[in-house]
């Protein structure tokens, strides 16, 4: 299992990793072409939207629902294919076991997909004619100022005509999920990880290349996420065909299957996206900030991201489906193994990530970001945030690895009473936090409350005797950080000040920044050998505890 896992894991973080490249060079150029004014905050605004939406019917809520459903078909499938096989000769029994392998799941995805189809229809046109409805909830300020005639007025509608561009996004990348989950199920991973590339191309491409062709480089960006969403779309359709899963859609609202996806998913719209909804309540109050601190929080989030994606998320895609078949398998000693699997990889690349972004943070925004219409001031700005973002680095990267050990288990009433507790401390501590702090103060919240989440998601299932860290992981764990701590001091010492930064042409900048980031994953690297840690402390093992 460890070797599987080990080989999924690399896949998906290699996919990722070039997604996530292409996703810095996606924000270079926006921070290029747009900086952090007024159309870049809108742009960000009008993108982020349908991104919420993707969470709940995509690649948050419905993922989580849907994967153990179809995991559990799938190992239904295979039992009575290999028992229908074992009274036939071997060459009639394998017939008979494929052809049976996929009939049941087959009956699901086309029920499935067929039930989604029609309901994100009808929420992606609502959306799109709903747009002002969307842009005065969520972006209040913008419509207060709109509605006194107030000079930033222009903002409310310039959101309406972006947003009612990117919102068919949304359609295309719910069905692109879809794929992606059947894929990964299947063991398939590396379809799904490679799809969010085109996303980035189709960006990159029309800011450069479109801009010239629309209304301001904001439309042009606006096309490109419609763009990208339709290329992501098409994209799967031969890899599911390939796999003897591209079905006819059929609307089942009542069937076994879907019910029992109905029930998981109405929970976990919820829960599974109170992160979510935390930057969207973070959206609405920095629409009442001075303008660019939608816009910081943006590129603070987007660096954070990196990492997370990366490492949180790549590793949290392979563990789900893993975790849903050994529960539908009812191996309960491999199911916690596995969790504590997930813990250690995250933990081996989150503790370097977080020392090695606060150490750089500056000189890092300076090198990606800092020209065109990116000022030195926007640099100091978005470090600050960041710092912020990235005191919760681990305990997003634990909720992504956490919350599967609840979906997998189908208990999703769990931990949506924990998105509530976290999702109203998150409110209070903004409260508490932006009339002191500004946009700042609202990444600190958004830290805290994560981390909240993060410890009752583990309570939780510590409690239910699921999961417990184990007194060999919490010493492993402890080992990585004092090796982390080592690397941020090495590359401290080796790094400038922000000054003399500034002062470098951008070659001197990248060519020092490349040297700090060599010499601190080797420091890294030599400190976690000298500690002991070895390659067979990543295998997945029984009863640890």
């Amino acid at each position: 299992m460890s070797k599987k896992l080990i080989k999924s894991g690399l896949i998906v973080s290699v996919m990722t990793l070039i997604s996530r490249v292409l996703g810095l060079v996606r924000d270079v150029v926006i921070a290029n072409v747009m900086g952090t004014g007024v159309m870049a905050d809108v742009f960000l605004f009008a993108n982020k939207i349908p991104n919420f939406f993707r969470r709940l019917f995509a690649e948050g809520a419905f993922a989580q629902a849907f994967v153990p459903v179809l995991s559990e078909y799938q190992v239904k499938d295979e039992q009575q294919g290999e028992h229908k096989g074992e009274n036939l000769n071997k060459k009639s029994g394998e017939k008979s076991a494929e052809q049976n392998n996929h009939e049941q799941t087959r009956l699901l995805i086309a029920q499935v997909s067929g039930t989604l189809g029609v309901i994100i229809t009808g929420v992606t046109l609502f959306g799109m004619l709903a747009s002002p409805l969307f842009v005065m909830l969520f972006g209040f300020g913008w419509f207060v100022d709109w509605f006194n005639d107030a000079p930033g007025g222009e903002k409310f509608t310039l959101a309406n005509n972006l947003l009612s561009i990117t919102f068919p996004y949304l359609w295309f990348i719910s069905f692109a999920a879809l794929s992606g989950a059947i894929l990964n199920t299947m063991g398939r991973f590396a379809v799904a990880a490679f799809t969010p590339v085109l996303l980035n191309i189709a960006i990159i491409s029309m800011a450069i290349y479109g801009a010239p062709y629309t209304e301001s480089p904001a439309h042009a960006l606006a096309w490109g996420v419609f763009l990208g969403g339709l290329i992501q779309f098409l994209f799967q359709i031969p890899f599911l065909y390939k796999a003897g899963m591209l079905v006819k859609p059929k609307w089942a609202w009542r069937s076994e299957g879907v019910t029992k996806i109905r029930k998981l998913i109405v929970p976990a719209l919820f829960g599974v996206s109170v992160t979510q909804i935390n930057l969207l309540l973070d959206t609405l109050i920095a629409s009442f900030l001075i303008t660019g601190s939608i816009s910081w929080l943006y590129y603070a989030d987007r660096l954070l991201e990196f990492p997370l994606g990366l490492f949180g998320i790549g590793i949290a895609t392979v563990v789900l489906p893993s975790l849903a078949k050994l529960h539908s398998k009812n191996n309960p000693a491999e199911f916690s193994a596995t969790l504590d699997w997930g813990i250690r990889v995250i933990c081996l690349f989150g503790w370097p990530a977080l020392a090695g972004l606060m150490v750089l943070a500056q000189p890092i925004i300076m090198v990606l970001f800092m020209r065109g219409e990116f000022s030195q001031h926007d640099v100091t700005q978005v470090s600050m945030a960041l710092f912020a973002y990235l005191s919760g680095l681990l305990s997003f990267m634990f909720i992504k690895i956490l919350a599967p050990g609840y979906y997998a288990r189908q208990d999703t009433k769990t931990p949506v009473k924990i998105g509530i507790k976290a999702m109203v401390a998150n409110m209070a501590f903004n409260l508490m936090l932006a009339p002191f702090f500004g946009y700042v103060g609202l990444a600190i919240a958004t830290t805290l409350s994560a981390t909240l989440n993060a410890w009752l998601l583990y309570r939780g299932l510590k409690a239910k005797g699921v999961y417990e860290l184990s007194t060999k992981t919490l010493i492993f764990i402890g080992k990585l950080v004092l090796s982390a701590c080592v690397m941020a001091l090495v590359v401290y010492q080796l790094s400038s000040d922000f000054d003399v930064w500034l002062a470098m042409s951008f070659l001197d900048q990248v060519q020092q920044l490349t040297i700090c980031i060599i010499l601190g994953v080797v420091s890294y690297l030599v400190m976690i050998i000298l500690l002991g840690i070895r390659f067979s402390d990543f295998k997945v093992l029984k009863d640890e505890k």
